[in-house]
């Protein structure tokens, strides 16, 4: 059997994965908090532990791994964002849940083997709250439930940090009910305008940390093999999920091993709204940019380092990708590569994985590639419709062979090269015969640009 080797957050190490039963492995991520349309950088964490799902499936049979994925859908963005709209709480989480699950397909990414909504599972966490109280874990105050954060010892040990270094240099809640300053809500209380459910400590909801140890260990257990999420998770949110579930469960480890990949750039910056490079993976696709596009250029870039988006990685990825596809058009999957697999199976090295599909389309190897790509979530047929369709470019054809008939008699070109010039940026090539001008779709093909020029 193929021996993965992960890198453990918590060890700082890169281990040999040995999971609890091999026949049933078992993997948490941590999914969105769902109030608006999922942003570029929402889609690193789906499509780094959709290929490790992927990787675990191939090698210990489908059958034998469960992947959780959860979704947040109660939380105070949420709250908000109906407030500024007008429109109830529980229709913004129902939509905007469905536009998460549909961009997140359009990339590839298999459907996971539960997908819990937070709101599901609530009586799941009262619970684990009222174990937590029991112990000595947590303490109710003024309607609020708070976990004490220095009854845990091991507290900070995934981040690596002491409570007293968090204190002097993290921004924490104050509130007069706080028996310490780094102690983090459970449970809170509720007005009648927000979502709420009953419980000893009255009517409230969940704080956000608590969801995931409840989800986790309801379709999981107390203890699983991998829990995996953005590094921008590791502290506060993992470090509290440690604390509660090791605690309510009196537990040596909630997961087994902790992943994390690193954040996402745009053109060399950091993205955000007031630079102008913000987007989310709806505004690449209607802008025409294929989901597998969009993979690709993600698995380009090992996971636990920051990846860069360009527009130019995306060009040369969907010329890759349309090479590739004419050259296993037709053709049937053989096996995976043990070169891809075996770079798969070294902490998820996707760039080393890339490198031999690269290395098999060279040597010609169609059946090969096909295999291995698709343990990528590459070349599927579902993801080709943006390569299969082929533009009407007839028109412009016919526009281009009139200009060339004309400057055949005049010996002036200029108006057949102008147009030649616009085609190539337009990612079309154009081939000129005896027989006629032919336009075919090549690398950087812009749909956008050519309706311009028709």
């Amino acid at each position: 059997m193929t021996e993965i080797r992960l890198t453990n957050t918590r060890t700082r190490t890169k281990e040999r994965f040995v999971p609890l039963d091999p026949g049933a492995v078992r993997m948490y991520v941590c999914g969105p908090t769902v109030y608006d349309r999922a942003h570029l950088g929402n889609a690193r964490p789906a499509i780094v532990f959709d290929v490790l799902y992927r990787l675990l499936r191939h090698v210990y049979g489908a059958d034998a791994v469960t992947y959780v994925r959860n979704i947040t859908d109660v939380d105070d963005k949420i709250n908000a964002r109906a407030a500024e709209t007008g429109r109830s709480i529980a229709e913004i989480a129902d939509e905007t849940s469905a536009w998460y699950l549909d961009d997140m397909a359009a990339l590839g990414t298999l459907t996971p083997t539960h997908t819990p909504r937070a709101t599901q599972y609530v009586p799941e966490m009262v619970a684990m709250i009222q174990t937590l109280i029991a112990r000595g874990h947590a303490y109710a105050a003024s309607g609020h439930v708070l976990f004490r954060v220095r009854s845990f010892a091991e507290y900070g040990r995934l981040s690596g940090r002491s409570v007293d270094d968090m204190i002097a240099g993290a921004r924490v809640e104050v509130a007069p009910y706080k028996e310490d300053p780094m102690d983090f809500v459970l449970w809170k209380p509720s007005g009648p305008d927000l979502p709420g459910w009953d419980s000893p400590w009255g009517r409230g909801r969940p704080g956000w940390h608590i969801e995931c140890s409840a989800m986790a260990e309801a379709l999981l257990g107390e203890t699983f093999d991998i829990h995996g999420g953005g590094s921008d998770l590791q502290f506060p949110h993992h470090e509290n999920e440690i604390a509660q579930s090791r605690c309510a469960h009196g537990t040596e480890a909630m997961a087994r091993v902790w992943m994390h990949n690193e954040m996402l750039q745009v053109e060399g910056r950091k993205m955000s709204k007031s630079l102008g490079n913000f987007f989310t993976v709806r505004d690449l696709l209607d802008r025409g940019v294929p989901g597998e596009v969009i993979r690709f250029v993600f698995l380009q870039t090992h996971y636990r380092k920051p990846m860069d988006w360009t527009e130019g990685k995306a060009r040369e990825a969907e010329a890759t990708l349309r090479k590739w596809r004419a050259l296993t058009e037709g053709v049937a999957a053989g096996e995976p590569s043990g070169a891809a697999v075996a770079a798969l199976a070294d902490d998820l090295n996707t760039p080393g994985a890339v490198a031999e599909l690269h290395r098999l389309a060279g040597a010609g190897d169609a059946a090969g590639l096909l295999a291995s790509a698709e343990l990528l979530g590459l070349l599927s047929p579902e993801m080709g419709a943006w390569a299969s369709a082929t533009p009407d470019l007839s028109g412009l054809a016919g526009r281009l062979q009139a200009a060339r008939e004309a400057a055949m008699a005049s010996k002036d070109f200029a108006e057949v090269d102008r147009l030649k010039a616009l085609l190539t940026e337009a990612g079309v090539e154009v081939r000129m015969s005896k027989a006629g001008v032919d336009l075919v779709p090549a690398a950087g093909f812009d749909a956008a640009k050519v309706e311009a020029l028709l």
